[in-house]
């Protein structure tokens, strides 16, 4: 496809995300902004919460992490399941039980300020790392084979990225937000599924074969239950998935501020439950394309892509759907679907950043902060992300859903372990000592994760990470208690 038609699709499609802008962000106030009014309808923000989970990640990086990882993802996908389940029975009432705006209220009441700020840091970090993983992805394919073209530099790419998802955010907010996802969710899957289709018809697979794992011999591995010191294995995979979801939607400001959008506690609980069964069943379908992507590349001696000189796994279903002889329906429906995809996250990421500045930063209630104030915070979290997709560019190297999730084992343990100890004992704790707790076990757990493999006795750490992080934490602040 040439530049200049992936640049109309681009246009066309932000036209139609700016009428979604106009009709929901008519009203410009605080409570639009940061509840939609408490009148969302479960079923709508359930099937947009899809797309901002997935995002680009999953839109490029799964499939092409298939390489090196195989199926095995999709053990983490299975523990997703557990994740969401506790997410709706055990945090989702509580949040609705105090009335929250920003769920990292809950540790300021429980805890006290240092203990509240500690939760909003973490959440900032990972919230800003997440969102910048995410849209760097799709900023480096559109660089690579649109802006590059016209000599226009990546710096501008990101800005322009970046200002488009300001610009029909800024007024509704999480109102908006609600509906564009919804929007975002079914042009991704529409692109997974026309993608598989094509690649599987060129290949000469019937529909039956497609969905066979007989059909990628050197990809379709899924289960490891042999070697308990390989990072992949399945009862780390699985409690490392329950326990990334748990934090990374379930103690994510992001996620959470979608479902407390909802009329009540019920209808978010259906919506929690609905969407993680959609969820799994998407993933698997970008695990399936990831194969398929191999088999055609090989089939069609398609070399994997670089970036900066080194090969990208990231890249070759971008340069699949867009320099292959699959044709301009694929093309098409693949750029709507990155592009979706990098919004459908990064504009709930803004939003949610946004009204955890407000809130918890700058410790105002949402009615108490002019609009005017409101949309100069917003537009300076958009200028943090630019800033830090731009660093990505020169130095992220690895696959980026597998770097995603690691710096989750980091940056939510001290989430994880916070609310652990508030919600399961009913002690207080030293709130001045909360920082050097959290601070000393981060270090720790990186220490141990970069320990060489022969002082573990070739053990390997991989997901569990992250609960081991909670725990560790929670240990901290039972040392720091009082009645």
């Amino acid at each position: 496809m040439t530049p200049s038609l992936i640049l109309g699709i681009i246009g066309l499609y932000f036209l139609v995300l700016l009428g979604i802008s106009l009709k929901t962000g008519s009203q410009d106030d605080n409570q639009t902004f940061f509840t939609a009014n408490k009148n969302a309808k479960w079923y709508i923000v359930a099937f947009g919460m899809v797309g901002t989970s997935l995002s680009g990640v999953t839109f490029i990086s799964v499939p092409g992490w298939v390489q090196s990882s195989q199926f095995t993802y999709f053990q983490v996908v299975l523990g997703y399941g557990v994740g969401y389940w506790l997410v709706s029975f055990v945090l989702l009432p509580l949040y609705y039980k105090q009335g929250l705006t920003s769920i990292y209220e809950y540790l300021a009441e429980r805890f006290g300020p240092k203990s509240h700020l500690v939760g909003a840091l973490s959440f900032f970090i990972s919230r800003t790392l997440g969102a910048a993983f995410r849209l760097f992805l799709v900023a480096i394919v559109l660089q690579q084979y649109v802006f590059a073209q016209l000599g226009i530099p990546f710096e501008i790419t990101v800005v322009l990225s970046v200002a488009l998802i300001w610009f029909y955010t800024h007024r509704g907010g999480i109102k908006t937000i609600v509906w564009t996802d919804s929007l975002q969710t079914l042009l991704m899957i529409v692109a997974v599924v026309l993608s598989i289709v094509y690649m599987g018809q060129n290949l000469n697979l019937s529909t039956a074969e497609i969905f066979s794992l007989d059909s990628y011999p050197d990809y379709n591995r899924i289960w490891i239950f042999d070697d308990p010191s390989h990072r992949q294995y399945f009862w780390k995979a699985f409690i490392g998935g329950a326990f990334i979801t748990l934090c990374m939607t379930g103690l994510d400001q992001d996620m959470m501020q979608k479902n407390l959008s909802c009329r009540n506690l019920h209808e978010a609980q259906k919506n929690m439950l609905s969407f993680s069964l959609v969820l799994v069943g998407v993933t698997a379908l970008f695990l399936l394309l990831g194969a398929l992507n191999y088999n055609y590349a090989a089939a069609n001696s398609i070399a994997l892509p670089e970036l900066n000189g080194s090969p990208r796994t990231d890249l070759l279903f971008p340069e699949i759907a867009l320099n292959s002889n699959l044709g301009a329906v694929v093309g098409g429906t693949f750029i709507l679907g990155l592009i979706a995809a990098a919004y459908s996250s990064a504009d709930s990421a803004l939003a949610a950043l946004t009204t955890s500045y407000c809130i918890d930063w700058l410790k105002l209630p949402a009615e108490a902060i002019a609009p005017k104030r409101r949309k100069k915070i917003h537009l300076g979290m958009s200028a943090l992300l630019v800033g830090v997709v731009i660093v990505f560019y020169y130095v992220l190297s690895s696959n980026v859903i597998d770097s995603l999730l690691t710096v989750a084992s980091y940056t939510y343990g001290p989430l994880l372990g916070l609310y652990s100890f508030g919600m399961f004992t009913s002690y207080k704790i030293d709130d001045k000592k909360v920082v050097l707790v959290c601070v000393s076990v981060l270090i720790l757990v990186i220490g141990l994760a970069n320990l060489p493999v022969r002082y573990l006795g070739g053990y390997q750490f991989g997901y569990e990470l992250l609960p081991l992080n909670g725990l560790l934490t929670f240990l901290g602040l039972v040392l720091i208690r009082r009645k």
